[in-house]
């Protein structure tokens, strides 16, 4: 399907991020917390539905939105997390449905998600040690997770992908214990440049911050090939030992931001135009108000005529 919407800067969208919950169990020192919505809204009942899930996704897909990711909070603390897939997944012309967890739910949910309809799964994984594990997340559960890791495998969600975001002095001494342990599982290997969201304590990004050059070009030297994949631009290298590794730069990354095909849906059903920015439209209102399908489809469209990219060429401050 030839995507149908196509924002001002010649960006096409394809895919929608949506945050199906804020709740989460872990506590890590570097979240955003992209999805969390206040209590009054909470409260008032503002996160979205299953039904509600499944019709979105049907109105996006009509749009030529083809691509899902479920995310949070984290999006296996909901109960009917196996209905929420299968409402989406029922939905004609979606061909990639996948979620982003911690991972610590998946040992019991995975071969339910899977059959549900769920395809594959980004796992964040930041280190191996129980110790680290526990200062990034907040919480000792790697055991967990590891066991997750596993069964979302055994289930054939599969690519797995590790999201290993770089923490200077905590875990980039690791990276090649991380690439060996997903080189021997079939899974992949995302190392994420740590991202400076609005609103983090005063020197957090300055002490952790860890810049991915030196990893680029110790992959460049051992890779037999390497691929650039067309979203945001990340470059993939394939090592002699069958290990598989994608570096993320969000951070001051205007190939980042030219080539986004992507909204996001907030929990409390508000499209967001941008990571980075405040920005959103209602879109859950209008729909419990009785909106009929062409309204939010004209939501949708409004939404991508506003998009623009937070960084831009030659630039490193906000535009």
């Amino acid at each position: 399907m030839r995507p149908l919407l196509i924002d001002r800067f010649g960006r096409p969208v394809d895919g929608l991020r949506i945050s199906i919950t804020d709740a989460c169990n872990f506590a890590c020192i570097y979240c955003h917390r992209e999805g969390v919505i206040s209590e009054e809204e909470r409260a008032g009942g503002r996160q979205m539905r299953a039904e509600e899930l499944g019709r979105i996704t049907r109105l996006a897909v009509e749009l030529g939105i083809t691509k899902f990711k479920l995310t949070g909070g984290e999006p296996t603390l909901r109960p009917d997390i196996a209905e929420v897939v299968a409402e989406m997944g029922a939905v004609e012309g979606v061909r990639d449905l996948s979620m982003t967890t911690n991972g610590s739910r998946l040992a019991e949910l995975a071969y339910e998600l899977a059959e549900a309809g769920l395809m594959r799964v980004n796992v964040s994984l930041d280190t191996l040690d129980p110790e680290k594990f526990k200062f990034i997340t907040g919480r000792g559960k790697l055991d967990e997770v590891l066991a997750g890791i596993e069964a979302a495998l055994d289930a054939g969600l599969r690519p797995v992908k590790l999201n290993m975001v770089l923490l200077r002095g905590l875990n980039d001494g690791e990276i090649w214990d991380m690439v060996e342990f997903a080189r021997e599982r079939g899974a992949i290997l995302q190392v994420i440049e740590l991202v400076r969201p609005p609103g983090i304590p005063p020197g957090f990004f300055e002490t952790y911050h860890a810049d991915l050059r030196d990893i680029e070009a110790e992959l460049t030297e051992k890779a037999i090939r390497i691929v650039r994949r067309q979203l945001q631009d990340r470059p993939k290298f394939f090592l002699p030992n069958g290990a598989e590794v994608e570096l993320v730069r969000p951070v001051h990354n205007s190939s980042f931001c030219a080539k986004c095909r992507r909204l996001r849906l907030t929990s409390d059903g508000r499209l967001k135009l941008c990571l980075m920015r405040p920005d959103t439209l209602d879109l859950l209102g209008p729909l419990r108000s009785g909106a009929s399908d062409e309204e939010l489809k004209a939501i949708f469209r409004r939404a991508v005529e506003l998009r623009e990219p937070y960084y831009r060429p030659g630039r490193t401050e906000q535009s």
